[in-house]
């Protein structure tokens, strides 16, 4: 792990975490709340990775003969998913890999394009911006975010474990290889015309990504992480010929795989990221057969947070906490006042050793 060391930096660090530990609030309104978080959520979107056998110049133009046959994921929704409408602008991304990195590519539809911050590690989301969020071993914790503009400016973060559970972003954490480009179709910062939009591209070297999670890095055919994409967009005015942003208005969150409420920071509902050593077109994305029983667990920790809130500590009987799966049988719950672990044994073939898998108070899930 690298950590920037100038004064002026470790200044900018302070000032961005001290930052952080609010925007949930400040910045999309009030946060959801656990009562929120109970229903049972749909599978999230998958997306089939394929191996890529030529080098990808990495200047964010995606050109067809680096990415021509490569599938376009889904056109993004918002992160609310249907309770908002579509958004009125297109964002897609494409993916590849290789035993030296993740490439991502993405294309954003956009009339006006702008952006202010040119400072490594701004709080990019003040602008127009496309955000990647990946969790390799999907376990919720120890997980990356990286923010880029239209000026290039990136912003990178390590996040031991979601805001909720009251962490505190590494702002000083730096993606060791990280390359990123931006492409404009349009002018940058100019009131007087119409643009098309702006694409990126993105590579993300497994070096920087294998302290984050004890999987194979690169990958092996058929792994699956846990990633998704956001994009936030400002409405905006044109003042004596400058783009400002509309004030008092909130952002847009237009996202890949929906969220369900507006917080990116719950790793448990974002996408899954499938690699194919095979043909493009080949391999069909594999849906997570333990995802009813990830969900459940999920839902038992935001009942459990909802118990504890309400009585002071954490239940000791599923029957307290009103879930009503039919697997929910199944679970296991041990509690105390201030700690809790619920699990559930998976299913295992030809006299196999028992699995289980498992969830504590600050939402990490293990599976062992």
């Amino acid at each position: 792990m690298r950590h920037k060391s100038s004064g002026s930096r470790l200044l900018h660090t302070v000032v961005a975490v001290a930052f952080i530990g609010v925007w949930a609030l400040s910045l999309i309104g009030a946060p959801p709340t656990d009562a929120d978080m109970l229903v049972p959520f749909p599978h999230p979107k998958g997306y089939v990775c394929h191996r890529t056998i030529s080098p990808i110049t990495i200047d964010g133009t995606i050109t067809n003969a680096e990415w021509g046959s490569v599938p376009w994921t889904d056109p993004f929704v918002d992160i609310e998913g249907d309770k908002q409408p579509k958004p009125r602008f297109q964002t897609r991304v494409k993916m590849l890999w290789d035993d030296e990195a993740l490439y991502v590519a993405a294309e954003l539809e956009e009339p006006h394009v702008w952006a202010t911050l040119k400072e490594h590690d701004s709080i990019i989301f003040y602008d127009n911006d496309f955000e990647l969020f990946l969790d390799p071993d999907g376990d919720n914790h120890l997980y990356a975010e990286l923010e880029v503009n239209a000026h290039n400016t990136t912003w990178d973060l390590l996040l031991p474990k979601p805001y909720k559970d009251l962490a505190k972003a590494v702002n000083a954490w730096e993606i060791s290889g990280l390359k990123t480009a931006i492409k404009v179709h349009g002018t940058l910062n100019d009131p007087r015309d119409k643009d098309t939009g702006w694409s990126i591209e993105v590579r993300w070297p497994w070096a920087g990504l294998k302290e984050l999670a004890t999987v194979a890095m690169p990958p092996k055919d058929g792994d699956q992480w846990r990633i998704n994409f956001s994009r936030v967009e400002w409405d905006i005015d044109i003042v004596d010929g400058k783009y400002q942003k509309v004030p008092k208005k909130p952002e847009y969150n237009w996202v890949w795989s929906q969220q369900g409420v507006i917080d990116m920071h719950r790793p448990e509902r974002w996408g899954y990221l499938q690699f194919s050593t095979g043909k493009t077109g080949k391999a069909e994305f594999r849906p997570d057969a333990e995802w009813d029983t990830r969900d459940l667990l999920h839902r038992t920790y935001y009942a459990q947070r909802a118990y504890k809130k309400a009585n002071g500590r954490y239940a000791t009987a599923m029957s307290d906490l009103g879930l009503k799966d039919k697997i929910a049988a199944q679970l296991t719950l041990d509690a105390c006042r201030t700690a809790f672990e619920a699990s559930v044994s998976l299913p295992t073939e030809n006299g196999a050793k028992p699995k289980r898998m498992a969830i504590s108070q600050d939402s990490k899930l293990v599976k062992e």
